[in-house]
């Protein structure tokens, strides 16, 4: 199941294929004084990863699989499979997990002077950076054959393409956008804004977290999740028990919406995603067209048609800037979540298409 929503998704979904227990052991990799863009200096950056599969003797068989919006390395385990898109038989899969999750370098695990509300933001291009340095330096990877990516994966995927335009073969991006447009902006400043109106934040020096604030974090959220129709179709009865009503649903998503998370990487990661821009890349000077045209590689690009998040008119905007591009809505109802495989048809149709591309870029790069 789509781990980054599985906590509270279980409710709703039927899971789209079993762990993958044999791979996917989570480890940690660790770069002193790691410099950010915004000037700030990490003394030790974490970067936790998970890999699938063997790499070849040629380290040619690596994908990488950039995590999204506080999830772990788990997140992309709809697409690896022998019956699915990325068989670890065949490839080499490298998972990431973002700064600010709580597992890699985060305001909840950071020692001072980066503790809690002190710890700086951290870009998407920031996070590139690091995974860049753990395929070479941990994993001797020099290429990748793709980079696949869904909501803040795809922002990293389209940022690999930008700031490193010949390391990869091809990019998948399911979605997402390359540049956070002014309306999502708005959507992650109302929830940054719940969190922080909660008496108990503190200014981010809470000492138990805002659950006020948590809550009203997640009913703002939920109401972007998923979309209009899938509401009104009633489609949260998949998998749900048959007394399910959409009240039970609502207050599934909002009184718990992400178990166990801290109110300030919640934080982060919002600021994180709304700042992405890849047209704010060095030597773009702010110019996402330009940013755009300058991918080299084939893209597959996945909006999901009703995601509310990165709706399908902003990438359908972009792909007229992209000189490789094949724009591939997911013809779907279940909103944002449709790009992460949340119900069998999309994730048949995800493994469908990502698998073709891939064995496309087996005699083409």
């Amino acid at each position: 199941m789509l781990r980054s929503l599985a906590c509270f998704l279980a409710l709703l979904l039927a899971t789209v294929g079993p762990a993958l227990a044999a791979d996917g052991d989570r480890r940690a990799f660790v770069i002193k004084n790691f410099a950010l863009e915004n000037g700030a200096v990490l003394p030790e950056a974490k970067v936790m990863y998970a890999t699938y599969g063997t790499l070849n003797a040629a380290h040619d068989n690596v994908v990488l699989l950039p995590s999204h919006y506080m999830a772990d390395s788990h997140g992309y385990e709809w697409l690896i499979g022998p019956d699915k898109a990325l068989d670890p038989k065949k490839y080499f899969l490298v998972a990431t997990e973002l700064f600010g999750n709580g597992k890699s370098s985060s305001p909840s695990n950071a020692p001072a002077p980066f503790d809690g509300p002190r710890f700086p933001v951290t870009s998407i291009r920031d996070n590139v950076a690091a995974v860049h340095r753990l395929l070479g330096e941990a994993l001797g990877v020099r290429h990748l054959r793709a980079v696949v990516g869904f909501s803040m994966g795809g922002e990293q995927a389209f940022q690999w393409a930008v700031t490193y335009p010949d390391f990869m073969d091809r990019i998948v991006v399911t979605s997402a956008t390359a540049k956070t447009w002014p309306h999502g902006i708005v959507r992650l400043e109302s929830q940054i804004i719940a969190i922080e109106s909660d008496p108990v934040f503190a200014g981010g020096e809470y000492k138990v977290q805002p659950k006020k604030g948590l809550q009203t974090f997640g009913a703002i959220w939920a109401g972007w999740l998923f979309s209009q129709g899938w509401w009104r179709e009633e489609l949260w009865r998949a998998g749900a028990p048959p007394a399910t009503t959409y009240r039970t649903v609502f207050d599934g998503l909002y009184k718990d919406f992400i178990p166990g998370a801290d109110a300030n990487d919640l934080i982060l990661q919002m600021h994180t995603w709304e700042e992405h821009d890849v047209g704010s890349t060095p030597g773009f000077d702010g110019d996402t067209k330009k940013a755009l045209g300058s991918i080299k590689v084939p893209v597959l690009y996945m909006p999901s048609a009703t995601d509310l998040y990165f709706p399908v008119d902003d990438a359908q905007y972009e792909a007229r800037f992209i000189p490789q591009v094949t724009l591939l809505p997911i013809p779907s109802l279940w909103g944002h979540t449709a790009g992460a495989a949340s119900n069998p048809a999309d994730a048949k149709f995800l493994n469908d298409h990502i698998g073709a591309f891939m064995r496309a870029g087996a005699t083409t790069g």
